[in-house]
């Protein structure tokens, strides 16, 4: 399967509060709040969701096509995203504007405030994915993730002109979408991926309620952090995986940006939903235990130990089309 994958492009300012924002937040002042976390630790790394899933993708094999705007200062991250599979024929340089910004501050309990400049993803909705590649090159799924909301419109509206399939991702864009946008990136997708919160959120500026999602998408897909994912489709019960263990988390900056590159990858290999969830856990676990989104290596031996410890023999066999055989 080959997936193109649309979306931010940034570079990560990654920072550490050694307290919790909870202790700082006074409940009669909120309406004037002003603070300033004073952090131990900065991390500048490579991120934005769209790159980070199709680096998880190009470590496992699937060479996506990454679809976004960067700037001139772009070079080097390009050099190291074809190094791990990614295919950057879809991304645009500005002329005027540096590449997006993520400043993300995470306490100890891992709660994160951040901050998010757009540069050039301004630029994104001028890309059409009808003039990308040959009519063989075709993608067989778009994945609409965080972007400038003008691009993530045009991509899901280009995608249902050419009978793609999509998935939709709105992740952090929700904040700033109204209700028909939200309805226009959501209804029809193939898959709908959302965190537990998004998903909350995404009801309330949709105004839809759960059985109505259920009715608009394909399957959606909600992570659940340390308690798993949840996976749901019409008609059927709720799939619930736990998370796998035995990993500690140091950074949960692009965890489920990881899990959709796993669970993603299984899709593409046509197994089924359960184990796409193994592998989008045990993928985003590599991803938990680094600092900053693209700093784990994806080892297949450690991901089908993973799957094995947590999961069992049997789910890390089902896994071997991706993983290959256990030992």
């Amino acid at each position: 399967m080959r997936i193109a994958v649309t979306g931010s492009i940034a570079t990560d300012h990654l920072m550490v509060f050694p307290g919790r924002f909870k202790d700082q937040l006074l409940p009669d002042r909120l309406a004037h709040l002003s603070l300033s976390f004073l952090v131990d630790r900065l991390e500048v790394r490579r991120g934005g969701v769209a790159a980070n899933i199709a680096f998880g993708l190009g470590c496992l094999g699937m060479s996506p096509l990454l679809v976004g705007a960067v700037g001139t200062d772009f070079a080097e991250y390009g050099v190291w995203l074809k190094e791990h599979g990614v295919d950057t024929g879809g991304v645009r340089v500005s002329a005027q504007r540096q590449t997006a910004r993520f400043m993300c501050v995470t306490d100890e309990d891992g709660n994160q405030i951040a901050s998010f400049y757009s540069g050039a993803m301004a630029e994104a909705a001028d890309i059409d994915l009808r003039s990308l590649g040959t009519p063989s090159e075709r993608p067989d799924l778009v994945l609409v993730s965080s972007n400038d909301p003008s691009a993530m419109l045009n991509h899901t509206a280009q995608a249902r002109a050419g009978e793609i399939p999509f998935a939709a991702d709105p992740s952090q864009q929700l904040a700033r979408l109204d209700r028909h946008q939200v309805r226009a990136l959501v209804d029809g997708a193939t898959w709908l991926f959302t965190n537990e919160y998004e998903a909350a959120l995404l009801q309330e500026r949709a105004a839809w309620e759960r059985t109505d999602v259920l009715t608009k998408v394909g399957t959606w897909v909600t992570t659940l952090g340390a308690r798993g994912v949840r996976i749901e489709r019409r008609g059927h019960p709720p799939l619930v995986v736990p998370a796998t263990t035995g990993a500690a988390t140091v950074d949960p900056t692009g965890s489920g940006d990881a899990f959709r590159a796993g669970f993603l990858t299984a899709i593409s290999h046509r197994l089924p939903l359960r184990s796409a969830a193994h592998l989008g856990c045990a993928l985003a676990t590599l991803a938990l235990g680094t600092v900053g989104s693209q700093t784990y290596t994806p080892d297949r031996g450690r991901l089908a130990a993973l799957v094995e410890t947590t999961y069992g023999p049997d789910a890390a066999r089902r896994l071997a089309p991706v993983l290959g055989e256990p030992s």
